[in-house]
């Protein structure tokens, strides 16, 4: 069986759930073809991201004009499907917050899928993300070209559902794929029932050699937690500066790790600097994932106090590993951590719970961290095997051929 993935950008530091989730469906022996817009140029860390780069035919690589000869290759051999594609493009337009040509170029896109995936003998594309990723190969099966689905992971779906038409996407594919329940609750509200059954759960999933630990690893005296994640607005780290900044005037001892890197950055150095908190809060720059598993097992916990997520592959990274987290109470979350089991939930945006958790983490011996982690690791390898999630989808790709 071969199928295509498409993605809007890959590989990329912040995908690597994408990586996992193809190399486990290859194998399970599914013929995999890697698409993308663009990636070639993207700075990459990892040695497995490197080597996904080589196996990735970029749409883009020659720029838009690279687009032309496919977009008139169709016109000529299909010209009714092309207005069939260029209307849907004009629909998917209103309400949306890029304008009409943008539209257009997806279409131009679209074409250049086709092309290449027919050259590949694929019959079936698959999507990461509901955004433009998903447009474009609806716009591909309007063309006349492959079945496809895709996979939602919010929160930038749920932030505009109208706005991308997730609803239309829905009704026109194979099926969709929900990374939690929480995702598929929302997607039922942005689609009619006659559509329900075609969205499905399907968990991230962990890789064995990330988690594949020869012993327990002890828990550090020192007080030192650490956040995973793109420094952006909605994974809170402001917030967790401030509580920081709280635990500090209380007196605390709290070693802060901000390990990625972001456009938020200049923000968060500048509140680090501006409350003297250099003693206490490093921030690491985009790391491997060889090193993102020291910094988790260099702290005493994770911590994620975001205001919107999916369900973050981080979360479950520190789980495997053994390490409690601490993180909010929104989204997909709290169907994996379990609130004084795995770790600390506290309401989004409410910096005073974030340090009264935060203090009661830096206050427990490591023989109760110990326990935590260990809950916390059963639970993951439970809920979210990347081999386990990898079947569900084969199964969803023979019921499509």
């Amino acid at each position: 069986m071969r199928v295509a993935y498409f993605v809007n950008q890959y590989p990329k530091v912040s995908h690597s759930f994408i990586r996992r989730e193809i190399l486990a469906l290859e194998r399970q022996g599914v013929e995999v073809v890697r698409v993308a817009l663009r990636g070639w140029s993207e700075p990459l860390v990892d040695a497995d991201d490197l080597a996904e780069r080589d196996r990735t035919h970029f749409l883009l690589r020659r720029g838009p004009k690279g687009l032309l000869p496919a977009l008139l290759g169709h016109a000529l051999r299909q010209p009714a499907a092309l207005l069939r594609g260029m209307a849907q493009a004009f629909r998917m337009s209103r309400q949306s917050e890029r304008p009409l040509v943008i539209h257009l170029v997806y279409v131009a896109e679209a074409c250049a899928l086709i092309r290449h995936v027919c050259s590949q003998q694929v019959r079936h594309v698959h999507a990461h993300f509901g955004t433009n990723s998903a447009e474009v190969v609806a716009l591909a099966h309007t063309l006349g070209g492959p079945t496809y689905s895709f996979t939602v992971h919010g929160p930038d779906e749920f932030d505009q559902p109208t706005g991308i038409h997730l609803g239309e996407k829905i009704g026109q594919s194979a099926f969709v794929v929900a990374i939690s329940s929480f995702g598929r609750s929302q997607l039922f509200r942005w689609t009619s029932h006659a559509h329900w059954h075609k969205v499905h759960v399907v968990h991230c999933g962990l890789d064995r050699a990330f988690h594949a630990l020869a012993a327990p690893q002890a828990f550090p005296e020192a007080p030192r937690v650490v956040c995973v994640g793109r420094l952006c607005e909605q994974k809170g780290q402001l917030l967790l500066l401030d509580a920081v900044r709280l635990l500090k005037q209380r007196g605390a001892r709290i070693q802060l790790v901000l390990a990625g890197d972001g456009e938020m950055r200049p923000d968060l150095e500048a509140f680090v600097a501006r409350h003297g908190l250099q003693d206490c809060v490093s921030i690491t720059g985009w790391i491997s994932s060889d090193r993102v598993r020291q910094e988790l097992l260099a702290a005493r916990a994770m911590v994620l106090p975001s205001f919107a997520e999916g369900l973050p592959v981080v979360i479950m990274e520190a789980m495997a590993l053994g390490r409690p987290v601490v993180t909010t109470s929104i989204a997909g979350i709290p169907e994996l951590v379990r609130h004084g089991t795995d770790g600390w939930l506290i309401p989004a945006g409410d910096v005073h719970a974030l340090v009264d958790a935060l203090s009661e983490l830096l206050d427990q011996t490591t023989q109760r961290l110990t326990e935590m982690g260990q809950a916390a690791r059963r639970r993951v390898l439970e809920r979210h095997s990347v081999d386990t999630e990898a079947r569900k989808l084969v199964e969803l790709f023979r019921a499509v051929a």
